[in-house]
């Protein structure tokens, strides 16, 4: 169970995978092309008519906020006008396609990385790299690589509301094997040995909670592939664990949500609002639970915020867009998305600014921990990998842990079934 992963705040749903294949874009935009559009956006005079799109976004909570920062903007650059729109959540990627089909992508648009991939990749979205001198001081490190697309050069968008997790132990039971908050793992070898020895104590509820996590990658020639001897044997010891019933069966067919909140395991990963479902669920559970950062990198979940390359006005187009992703702006954003960090350096290094104080202690560790987080987080991914590839990749797995097939075999028809989908 991954608690409120890459959500989107309006609509509560995963980022879906963009559709590569009869998308029907075309015009993609070379070296000299970009260059002429960062130089109109830098040097260009801030005025015109602009359009500014969110996703899922217009609602009670939130259109207060952007009507307000419309007018603010409007009022410092009294040349501009912004026409601000929203799209449901639902098939977002698919109104992205049709938009810029139809030539009617708005000039600045909330997009993710992935979806971000197939429009910069056909010369539709600004190079900020190029447009903007400080976009790596300014914001993120790991948000600002997330826009960073593979085979193209440049940087697609201004990292805006960002995510990561982290690991929530029940130390009340964990506690009875001698385990204390400052022996909790921090490696996954450390937890193999801690979930294998919770199966020799009668009554323990399993350790852990998750599927293998692969690492989506490409090779040379652009193709999926899985198998490296990393992979194989992480897959390895989830089958061991499986097969000692370290693992709960519910995480096998994707029916884990509430497992750890159930006390049905004992190790979990969530964002810091983690605390918000075991209030509701179980709040007999906060005092036994102990938060601590993710065992290696910790991931980034990214939204952000792109410029249309074929703006009509890129000055204005740019000028909103650094504006609405500045660190005042930013702060008083994440203050009503309570549980995502802002993404400027600045912002995200000092949670007092955004996080309301919680009576929960265990909620303000959390948010500390998210933020020092944001110094090395990092977004994994893929801008190719679809959910219909994810879906597939945990199935193969699922025969692995459950040892139909062997752990290189679910990782080379995981990539098969990515690479037919690429084609």
């Amino acid at each position: 169970m991954k608690t409120t992963r890459r959500a989107v705040l309006g609509a509560g749903v995963g980022l879906m995978g963009l559709t590569l294949a009869g998308c029907g874009l075309s015009g993609g935009g070379g070296s000299a092309e970009q260059d002429k559009a960062a130089k109109e956006a830098k040097e260009g005079k801030v005025e015109g008519e602009i359009s500014f799109q969110t996703w899922s976004l217009k609602n009670e909570k939130f259109s207060p906020y952007f009507e307000d920062l419309v007018a603010r903007f409007e009022k410092e650059n009294p040349g501009v006008k912004v026409k601000w729109m929203d799209q449901p959540a639902e098939k977002y990627d698919d109104k992205l396609l049709a938009q810029a089909n139809s030539e009617t992508l708005p000039d600045v648009v909330n997009v993710p990385p992935n979806f971000a991939y197939l429009l910069a990749k056909n010369g539709l979205l600004l190079d900020l790299a190029k447009a903007d001198d400080k976009l790596k001081d300014v914001y993120v490190e790991g948000g600002v690589k997330a826009y960073e697309m593979p085979g193209i050069d440049g940087s697609y968008g201004y990292p805006w509301y960002l995510g990561t997790d982290m690991s929530w132990w029940n130390i009340g039971r964990l506690g009875e094997l001698g385990v204390s908050e400052e022996s909790l793992p921090t490696t996954f070898d450390e937890l193999y040995d801690l979930a294998m020895e919770a199966t020799k104590h009668e009554g323990m509820p399993p350790v852990v909670s998750t599927m293998p996590e692969i690492i989506a990658t490409t090779d040379a020639d652009g193709k999926f592939s899985f198998s490296t001897d990393e992979n194989i044997a992480l897959v390895e010891k989830y089958a061991e664990l499986y097969k000692a019933k370290a693992i709960p069966a519910e995480v096998l067919s994707g029916d884990y949500k509430g497992l750890y909140t159930k006390e049905k395991v004992l190790w979990v990963t969530g964002t810091s609002s983690f605390t918000t479902e075991l209030k509701t669920d179980n709040p007999g559970l906060i005092e036994k639970t102990v938060v601590t950062k993710r065992m290696g990198e910790p991931p980034l979940f990214v939204q952000g915020i792109s410029v249309s390359a074929k703006s009509k006005a890129p000055a204005a187009a740019l000028a909103f867009a650094k504006f609405a992703t500045n660190t005042e702006n930013q702060i008083e954003f994440v203050k009503l998305a309570q549980g995502f960090l802002p993404g400027t350096k600045e912002a995200a290094a000092d949670p007092s600014k955004f996080a309301e104080k919680s009576d929960i202690e265990l909620q303000n560790k959390a948010v500390k921990l998210a933020s020092e987080s944001m110094k090395t987080a990092v977004d994994h991914t893929h801008v190719m990998w679809t959910d219909d590839m994810k879906t597939n990749m945990n199935q193969q797995l699922a025969l692995a842990m459950r040892g139909d097939i062997t752990a290189k075999e679910a990782l080379d028809a995981s990539a098969k079934y990515a690479n037919d989908q690429l084609s």
